[in-house]
């Protein structure tokens, strides 16, 4: 029903339709993949958070979408609380290579897959390890031996931490500081504006088909001041706010349509 009546193809803040190369240019975006873009051409760690929601994961994936796979290798890990060895096992299996050789074996054999990438194939590894604060003490300190080739002469592949805020304080103890001082980008989302919400919400709906005219602009500042620069906040809210305002018959959604939304999600 609200498809039809604010001519939309398909809800444009349902998670499944939010497509790479369709994405909205906030200021977190930019700034994410400029340093992405860096990273892939320099190669070194680059460390990357924000509060759930804000669209650090769908960033890294539309950029990866639109690296040309000839001249790179993308990898993606989301990992929760995995031991140093099923790490090791996962990464293999990722790469083709036989987890086998225990701990050791497999290390051996990813650093030197990870080298004839970059050095033979000419098609280096970026590798992104998403929910990055999860990762125990044991795996961060192999993540940076696994970044040393040959005496730290070569970088042979680009190493992507996604993670929460308080990763940045894990990193700061002192017993990662070797990690630290090895990260070459760093960016911390800091979250939409209030006019960026308010672009967000405007692009999204014209890409779906619809228009500015489905919804006043005192409706489209209570969004922006419910969700507090979240993305995600800003899709839960105006997914109810279509069914909400196509229920009431509504031609264009209004504040009240969105207070209701809110309501309903108990997020005021």
């Amino acid at each position: 029903m609200y498809k039809a009546r604010y001519s939309l193809a398909y809800n444009p803040f349902d998670k499944e339709n939010h497509k790479t190369g369709n994405h909205f240019e906030s200021e977190d975006f930019r700034q994410m993949t400029g340093r992405l873009g860096h990273l892939a051409k320099t190669r070194g760690i680059g460390l990357f958070t924000a509060s759930p929601g804000q669209g650090k994961t769908y960033c890294l994936r539309d950029f990866f979408s639109s690296l040309n796979p000839n001249l790179h290798m993308p990898l993606y890990i989301c990992l929760s609380t995995v031991s140093v060895a099923e790490f090791y096992r996962q990464l293999c299996m990722m790469l083709g290579i036989a987890p086998k050789g225990g701990k050791p074996g497999m290390f051996r054999a990813i650093q030197e897959q990870a080298a004839y990438q970059y050095k033979e194939k000419r098609q280096p590894l970026l590798l992104a390890i998403d929910e990055a604060q999860y990762l125990s003490t044991g795996i961060l300190n192999d993540i940076k031996m696994l970044m040393n080739y040959k005496c730290d002469s070569i970088n042979c592949l680009s190493l992507i931490l996604c993670g929460e805020p308080h990763l940045n304080r894990i990193l700061s103890t002192p017993i990662h500081e070797a990690l630290r001082q090895r990260i070459t980008v760093h960016y911390n989302f800091r979250g939409l504006t209030d006019q960026e919400a308010v672009d967000y919400i405007i692009h999204k709906l014209c890409k779906a088909g619809s228009s500015k005219a489905v919804i006043d602009e005192a409706a489209l500042s209570a969004v922006a001041g419910h969700a507090h620069g979240n993305p995600r906040v800003i899709d839960t809210i105006m997914s109810d706010a279509l069914i909400i305002g196509s229920q009431q018959g509504k031609a264009c959604i209004d504040a009240d349509v969105i207070l209701a939304a809110v309501e309903n999600r108990n997020l005021n």
